[in-house]
């Protein structure tokens, strides 16, 4: 039987990448003249998109702003973060060599993201991941993005479109897009601890949460996934 498709979130996920949106981040903030964040409060910002993201720190740091003054804003961020794509973000611990294992066992990985593919297709290579994943789908590839369960089934489809088939698909992320999109599209979701979410992952209902993304492999047999 082929093995599983596991499908990856990116940010909070496999990646700490909180550092470098943070400052993308404070410099949109700074161009309107507001107080800047820290880590702290940007972390429960993550995993909503960019747009979602600006709208809540400009929330945060003074009066919210509307839909019709994003467009500028988001050219800021956008502009930043190309040019500080990796200054700080890192791999979580155990990322790299727990892949390698999964992909000995069988397993097909993809990785899907409500990042830009601009910037996801930046990042991984930045991060030494260029070539890990059969396939990366980051927000603008699809006319949708998570939780809509099409993106989730576009990227299983696309794992498997050379063998005529495969395996189940299981999402494996940090937050409640996550777990969203893997209920809409009927599969199971694995949820990492250490992310980006202001609702602690063992409050939100996946099938199992991990503490450490070398607990992944076991987790996934226990499951019977793999």
């Amino acid at each position: 039987m082929p093995g599983p498709a596991l499908i990856f979130d990116l940010d909070g996920t496999l990646a700490d990448t909180a550092p470098d949106l943070l400052g993308a981040t404070n410099a949109v903030l700074a161009a309107r003249g507001r107080p800047q964040l820290d880590l702290t409060s940007l972390r429960h910002m993550v995993g909503f998109g960019a747009r979602a993201l600006i709208l809540q720190a400009m929330e945060a740091s003074g009066e919210p702003i509307t839909e019709e003054d994003l467009p500028p804003l988001v050219e800021i961020f956008l502009s930043y973060y190309r040019d500080h794509i990796a200054d700080g973000s890192v791999l979580f611990p155990n990322v790299m060599e727990t892949l390698a294992e999964l992909k000995r066992d069988g397993a097909r990985l993809a990785v899907l993201t409500n990042k830009p593919q601009e910037l996801t297709d930046l990042l991984l290579p930045a991060l030494g991941m260029g070539s890990t994943f059969a396939a990366v789908y980051g927000a603008g590839r699809k006319g949708y993005t998570k939780p809509d369960p099409r993106i989730f089934q576009d990227v299983v489809a696309d794992v498997f479109k050379e063998s005529g088939g495969g395996g189940p698909g299981v999402m494996i992320g940090d937050s409640i897009t996550d777990l969203n999109t893997a209920r809409a599209a009927g599969a199971p979701c694995v949820l990492v601890s250490y992310g980006f979410t202001p609702v602690p992952a063992r409050e939100l209902g996946g099938d199992a949460v991990i503490d450490d993304f070398a607990e992944l492999p076991q987790v996934l047999r226990d499951l019977k996934l793999l």
